[in-house]
């Protein structure tokens, strides 16, 4: 009885936190403690400077150093200069500093940063320390979840640097700006846990927006989503990025993401 009531709050558990890996945002949650997570990330935007489409791609490596904290390491490649090189790296680390759990319920928030490096020209006013501009993100996210639904929202401050040495950053341009994040998924499938081996379905939206602190200038974006997690370590992502409003200069938008992942655990034990 007692271990059938051990894998009962596992399942329990797992069912929790399986809402909460959004596709394009961060929850207050982190990876697991002793784990190490390894993603490839993937989107094919349409360029709004030019014709065609830009391809990005991002392997990263995060690693559960305990229950609150935990860091992870990104490089940024992209075909801009029509070849697929890479354009920067940056490093993430986000610390839980609250949380209040119920059986099926919790409440949690983190405080994050980020410092991003890049070695390619400025070609848009949006801040983007994912590949476009060197700089620095630090912020507060805040997820609840309630059964099997979850909702998450984070407000950030950005500041950027020059891009190497060549390329230094336009002073006519803000080099600072606010993001704000709001988003909302559930669990689809299954309806009910019997092993831990069921693959999840997890179906969501988010929105993601920016505004510059000197010009005012801003852009929202809505992205849904669909997930599978299999075997409870492999995760799928397949999303759809679409602007809904924007008053500034962007290099691409609209697009497709595919991200790909899987998580080893109790690394090192």
């Amino acid at each position: 009885m007692r271990y059938l009531g051990i894998v009962f709050l596992a399942l329990i558990s797992f069912q929790i936190s399986a809402q909460e890996l959004f596709v394009v945002t961060e929850p207050a949650s982190n990876v697991p403690a002793g784990s190490i997570g390894v993603r490839v990330g993937q989107s094919l935007l349409k360029k709004e400077i030019g014709s065609g489409s830009l391809y990005n791609l991002s392997p990263e490596l995060t690693w559960g150093v305990n229950k609150n904290l935990m860091v992870r390491a990104s490089a940024f490649l992209n075909n801009s200069s029509n070849e697929l090189k890479g354009e920067g790296a940056g490093v993430y680390a986000k610390y839980r500093f609250f949380s209040v759990d119920d059986l099926q319920s919790h409440f949690r928030m983190a405080a994050f940063g980020r410092y991003s490096w890049a070695n390619l020209p400025m070609q848009q006013e949006a801040i983007d320390l994912s590949g476009g501009n060197s700089g620095y993100e630090v912020g507060v996210v805040a997820t609840q979840l309630i059964k099997k639904v979850a909702l998450s929202t984070s407000v950030s401050y950005n500041g950027i640097t020059d891009n190497k040495e060549d390329y230094e950053f336009p002073e006519l341009r803000s080099n600072s700006g606010f993001n704000y994040t709001f988003s909302i998924g559930k669990l689809m499938y299954p309806k009910r846990y019997t092993s831990f081996k069921q693959t999840n379905i997890n179906t969501m939206l988010e929105f993601v927006g920016q505004t510059l602190t000197d010009s005012g200038k801003s852009y929202l974006d809505v992205v849904p989503s669909v997930q599978f997690i299999i075997n409870s370590q492999a995760r799928i992502d397949v999303a759809y990025k679409k602007e809904l409003y924007n008053s500034m200069l962007r290099t691409a938008s609209d697009g497709f993401y595919l991200k790909l992942e899987y998580t080893f655990f109790n690394v090192g034990n």
